[in-house]
């Protein structure tokens, strides 16, 4: 056979010397208070770092879990699970070849398969789980999709609710729900979870197998924690660190408004990265959905800042989120309608489905009134929807040019008339004339949630360095693990991050807990 020497095509940093690259001053020996030994230890306590623990002491290991945030922290509440149990009992099956295809296109063909397959395969195993652990406190629904001819999400996301009168939990659902159903299998099964404790850096011993790291604990002190099986990275993403978006996301610094993820600092990426692990090219996936302003955008006429229509409006949320970067001011839009728009919606909701298309539904559901009536209160309130008499009233309020809009409106109504839309291609069903007041405008414009990218591992979950080689004793866990996302963060289906968590807990519960 012959002697390869491979590496990976690295990607070279658009400047040199971002602060980040630089790894930190050891602590000395004599400021590190003590030593602690275990057999695997997890850096980062949200979903992905507490269902690795949850999943390791399952198979009998022992566990510490370091999280630098004081207190439990999820920050999403939607689970994916291909061909769950949930799904099975209302007919619902995915095409995972299917799926596949679209998740790789979508990604500019910038995934290893092996892993997207790993997910495929485990996140209803990982999703069997999690129900089996929490018992019969929960309620599960499974979430309605939007389907469209331009893009279509596939209906394998999953909402859970701890039951009415359950007291198991504290949360009433979502990831914060999942995380505790984790976090309590941990420590039942003799797991150590501390909180307020941040790794700094990683360590290794002589022969380069990284042994653990050294922390700064809650007490003040510095401690050095050993895994004797592993060490797993799993400590979220980097979207709170200004020179690593630039570095590898530049695209989520244009969003206009953030949505808070504090401590999400690119740790376990920089801890990584400095011990030698390769990681994911630019540019990472970014989460930019449209919830900057009105969560809600629905399919009817947008219109820009200069009262002009610029898309197609039948399409997913990212895609609204990126074509409004692209508009004159490039922070938010408006969609246009009138006083028929809850019939509009009920007429529609069974073919719809999907975030900011519809309100949030559950598959078999029918379209609830009041709670559109409530959403669209809670928007004036917030003062980002907007009504009028008429559309010269309209376009003052949302200070866009009266006459541009009602060009815009006039130039749409002939299109709803003919039931063409020559203009931008929308479905003729969804075509919806604005003609009798009172006259809506609905203000939202791009958010950045999330940046998907990290280190490279292979299916053991195990980090690799630049030729390619593994690393002894380091895995990578959640957001901090690359390969399985690039260019847009795949809302083919909504909440695949956590049930990648639950699918990499159940691959990483195998691998450690194999015959050394």
């Amino acid at each position: 056979m012959p002697n390869l020497e491979l590496k990976f095509y690295s990607y070279l940093s658009p400047r040199k010397g971002y602060s980040w690259e630089t790894p930190p001053a050891k602590i000395p020996e004599s400021d590190i208070a003590e030593t602690v030994k275990t057999e695997v230890l997890i850096l980062g306590g949200g979903i992905s770092g507490l269902a690795a623990g949850a999943r390791c002491v399952d198979m009998g290991l022992k566990v510490v879990c370091l999280d630098k945030n004081e207190k439990l922290r999820a920050l999403a509440g939607q689970i994916a699970a291909v061909n769950s149990r949930v799904m099975a009992e209302q007919g619902i099956v995915i095409d995972k070849k299917r799926l596949a295809a679209d998740w790789l296109k979508m990604s500019g063909s910038r995934v290893q398969e092996d892993l997207l397959w790993l997910f495929l395969n485990r996140s209803a195993e990982g999703f069997h789980w999690m129900l089996d652990l929490a018992g019969d406190c929960l309620d599960v629904s499974v979430y309605q999709a939007y389907q469209g001819p331009m893009f279509s999400e596939y209906p394998g996301t999953h909402h859970i609710f701890q039951k009415k009168g359950s007291t198991k939990y504290k949360s009433f659902g979502g990831g914060m729900l999942a995380c505790e159903i984790f976090q309590a299998e941990l420590l039942d099964k003799g797991g150590t979870l501390l909180r307020g404790t941040t790794a700094l850096y990683l360590e290794k011993n002589d022969a380069g197998r990284v042994t653990g790291c050294v922390a700064r604990c809650a007490d003040g002190k510095f401690r050095r924690y050993e895994g004797s099986r592993a060490v797993v990275v799993a400590t979220g993403d980097a979207s709170e660190d200004q020179e690593m978006m630039e570095a590898f996301c530049p695209i989520g610094l244009r969003a206009p408004s953030k949505f808070p993820r504090p401590g999400n600092t690119g740790d376990g990426q920089k801890m990584l990265y400095w011990a030698g692990a390769a990681l994911d090219n630019a540019e990472w996936a970014p989460t930019i959905h449209a919830l900057g302003g009105c969560g809600f955008q629905g399919f009817f006429l947008h219109v820009n800042r200069l009262g002009r229509r610029f898309m197609n409006e039948d399409t997913w949320m990212q895609a609204k989120s990126v074509r409004v970067l692209m508009q004159p001011g490039g922070d938010f839009a408006f969609s246009i309608f009138d006083s028929k728009y809850l019939d509009e919606m009920a007429d529609r909701y069974s073919e719809l489905g999907g975030q900011g298309m519809m309100p949030l539904g559950i598959v078999g559901g029918s379209f609830d009134r009041e709670r559109m009536i409530k959403s669209m209160n809670r928007y004036f309130e917030q003062g980002n929807a907007f009504v009028a008499d008429t559309l010269e009233e309209l376009a003052e309020k949302i200070e866009v040019p009266a006459e541009n809009l009602a060009a815009t409106v006039k130039r749409y109504n002939e299109i709803v008339a003919a039931g063409d839309d020559v203009d931008f291609g929308k479905r003729t069903r969804l075509l919806t004339s604005i003609e009798k007041g009172p006259f809506y405008a609905l203000k939202w414009g791009p958010q950045l949630l999330d940046v998907f990218g990290g280190a490279q591992i292979n299916t053991d979950l195990q980090v690799l360095g630049p030729d390619c080689g593994v690393i002894p004793g380091l895995y990578a866990t959640g957001n901090t693990a690359g390969g399985m996302y690039a260019v847009d963060y795949p809302l083919l289906l909504n909440g695949n991050s956590y049930g990648r968590a639950l699918a990499y807990a159940m691959q990483l519960g195998d691998v450690l807990s194999r015959p050394e």
